[in-house]
């Protein structure tokens, strides 16, 4: 690849001859491909190769927005009126300065990618499919809020059991998709290209341990807390990079020690034979290949990364936890994810409906209830 003279794709197609199938690889700069561009690619590929096989054209679905389009977009709306209103809400998000999270702070020159040590933890498809369906069905939250409540849970727990005091906050560095349809006439739904947002956000669970009804008070704290961010938080990189007159104020803002990022679900190759399972990845390879520069300085002292892969026993989450090697330690950070699957556990165990429903404020647009009144008509619902 040669992305300073334009080179973003290559492709190379691995004969085995007329009585095996081969394999074709595709390598794309990270700059033209994310995550849900793969989701639009592998089905065209499909169709591609089924129209080529049949000696037709490919005529592939129309792209409604174009990426340059959605750039000039972007540009645009960085510099109006309601976007720079949220400034406010940046400034205070990244306000107070967070103790160091590991030994020392990053240092640029030592803590590179090459430097970088990785861990990656699984889990089993029943405690999955809870995190995935059953959770979030039975609290009415998303996938994200589950897993960023049981995140928060376990940094801030882990921070009183080490440093003491009353830690009840964490700001994490929140990667997603970047897909967000602002106005009508945006249709970005077969686009392909890099449209990742990362923003900040201070999460707060509040004072709790990890038993079930404490720990599901604190996901009806952090998913209203996550919902107040417009439009999943693409204001801050347009306010950050797009618009000089704001980007000076949060440019100088603390940089949060944690990142996170979930990739979503991912199927398993197809067993069918049809031209579907042609078109899948590789078995035998990563389900997303990646790469850096080994020399570039590493921007989090910690790095999750979560995907859920289809299998033929069911789904399961891989959480891969990356930090430089001389901040954190491989024992802390095992420590770390696995108080994140216990607070996961706290959060899947047994949601019935005897239990809260999970319902919070932004649940009901049409009436004014604050959370304490919606628990207690709960409550009255349950013993009536």
């Amino acid at each position: 690849l040669a992305p300073a003279t334009g080179g973003m794709v290559e492709a190379v197609w691995f004969d085995a001859g007329p009585d095996r199938p081969g394999r074709l690889l595709l390598a794309l700069h990270h700059l033209v491909v994310d995550g849900v561009s793969w989701r639009i690619l592998v089905p065209d590929l499909t169709a591609a190769w089924q129209a080529a096989a049949a000696g037709r054209t490919a005529r592939l679905e129309p792209v409604g927005t174009s990426f340059r389009t959605w750039a000039e977009r972007l540009a645009e709306e960085a510099h109006s009126p309601g976007r720079t209103a949220e400034l406010e809400l940046w400034e205070r998000m990244t306000a107070a300065p967070e103790r160091t999270l590991g030994r020392r702070p990053l240092d640029p020159v030592r803590d590179t990618a090459g430097s970088a040590r990785s861990l990656t933890l699984t889990m089993d498809p029943e405690r999955t499919t809870a995190v995935l369906a059953e959770v979030p069905a039975a609290l009415n939250a998303s996938v994200n809020e589950v897993m960023l409540t049981a995140l928060a849970l376990a940094v801030t727990g882990r921070r009183r059991k080490r440093e003491g005091g009353d830690h009840t906050a964490v700001l994490i560095d929140l990667e997603g998709h970047g897909r967000e349809e602002f106005a009508p006439d945006i249709d970005l739904s077969r686009t392909v290209g890099w449209f990742t947002s990362l923003y900040p956000v201070r999460l707060d669970p509040g004072r709790t341990d990890q038993e079930r009804a404490p720990a599901m008070a604190a996901l009806k704290r952090v998913k209203e807390q996550l919902r107040a961010l417009p439009d999943n938080g693409l204001g801050y990189g347009l306010l950050r990079h797009l618009n000089p007159h704001t980007a000076e104020a949060l440019r100088t803002r603390p940089v949060p020690q944690i990142s996170f990022n979930y990739l979503g679900r991912f199927a398993a190759p197809s067993d069918s034979g049809g031209a579907d399972a042609e078109w899948t990845a590789d078995p035998l390879t990563d389900v997303l290949g990646a790469g850096a520069d080994p020399a570039l300085p590493l921007a989090h002292c910690l790095e999750i990364n979560v995907l859920t892969q289809d299998g033929v026993d069911g789904p399961r989450l891989a959480a891969t936890w990356s930090w430089p090697d001389g901040v954190l330690s491989e024992p802390e950070v095992r420590d770390l994810a696995e108080d994140w699957f216990t607070a996961l556990d706290a959060l899947s165990d047994r949601p019935d409906r005897s239990m809260s429903s999970g319902w919070t404020p932004s649940d009901l647009p049409l009436v004014s209830l604050s959370q304490a009144e919606i628990d207690l008509l709960e409550s009255e619902w349950r013993n009536s």
